[in-house]
């Protein structure tokens, strides 16, 4: 039996505290680690708050990118453990924003990069997308082969179905994401839609995708319209632990990889996506 013990930590962004965000972040990680976490999760833009390109002193902030990555690289090799460190704004010399996650192994060796392709409608004034520039891919590490997507990915399966044909049995999803987001006529016929939205999906893509499901939010006060609800999902189980609340903190799940292949077993979806005869294809 393989169990991989993951941690998702729901940070709060503090807005214009990155370097006060970072510690928190580092902090947590450090924290993972003596508890014996295989994987480390933060959330999307966890440095910043959500839009830091509608600050120009964030902005140029995130010029820095590539300290802050050397740094999660290091402490995961000093740590031993994996690390996601959500999200990270990155802005490039030719003065474009990309939303980009990575996973870093436990001896502190980017494995894997992902820039967000389904950008939220707020967003797509100021970060670039990568869209049709590569497709999603899966990649090894330690803990298997593994797929990363970014926040409103959630919201397309056939994101999820490209890199299980693949063979992802893990896909890590940081996120930034509000109960605000419904918008007012949303909130309107539903105060918690996102929240509903949030545990289906996150369900769901387990179960029609026979993986794992990491899906790390951030925290932040209620007030403001924070939701959190950071949680792990796998088939047969379900949601195996999640955050109730919008508060800053960690929680750990055990991944027992035996059910994804049970489930498999069950369920036949990947069989099924990579026969020559499977009767669905997506076109433009």
């Amino acid at each position: 039996m393989v169990v991989h013990k993951v941690a998702i930590i729901q940070l709060y962004p503090k807005p214009n505290e990155i370097e006060n965000n970072h510690q928190r972040a580092i902090s947590f990680i450090k924290d993972a680690a003596a508890k014996g976490a295989h994987l480390a999760v933060l959330p999307e833009y966890h440095l910043s708050d959500f839009f830091p390109s509608h600050d120009p002193a964030i902005r140029q902030q995130c010029a820095q990118w590539k300290k802050y990555l050397d740094a999660y690289c290091s402490l995961a090799k000093e740590c031993n453990i994996c690390v996601v460190p959500g999200s990270l704004g990155e802005l490039h010399e030719d003065n474009t924003l990309v939303n980009a996650a990575y996973f870093i192994d436990n001896m502190g060796t980017v494995r894997g990069k992902y820039e967000k392709k389904n950008l939220w409608h707020p967003e797509r004034p100021f970060v670039k997308g990568s869209k049709n520039d590569t497709r999603h891919l899966a990649f090894d590490t330690p803990l298997g082969k593994v797929g990363m997507l970014i926040c409103w990915d959630l919201a397309f399966p056939e994101a999820f179905r490209e890199l299980i044909i693949q063979g992802a049995k893990i896909i890590i999803v940081p996120a930034f994401w509000k109960y605000s987001d419904a918008s007012e006529a949303g909130l309107k016929r539903n105060p918690r839609s996102e929240g509903d939205f949030l545990d289906a999906a996150v369900v769901s893509r387990a179960f029609e995708n026979t993986c794992a499901i990491v899906f790390c939010n951030v925290a932040g006060p209620a007030g403001e319209g924070f939701a959190g609800l950071s949680q792990v999902a796998m088939p047969f189980v379900g949601q195996m632990e999640k955050f109730e609340n919008s508060d800053e903190g960690v929680k750990y799940a055990d991944l027992d990889m035996d059910i994804l292949d049970e489930a498999e077993r069950a369920y036949k979806v990947r069989e099924d996506i990579t026969s020559p005869d499977w009767h669905y294809s997506y076109r433009r």
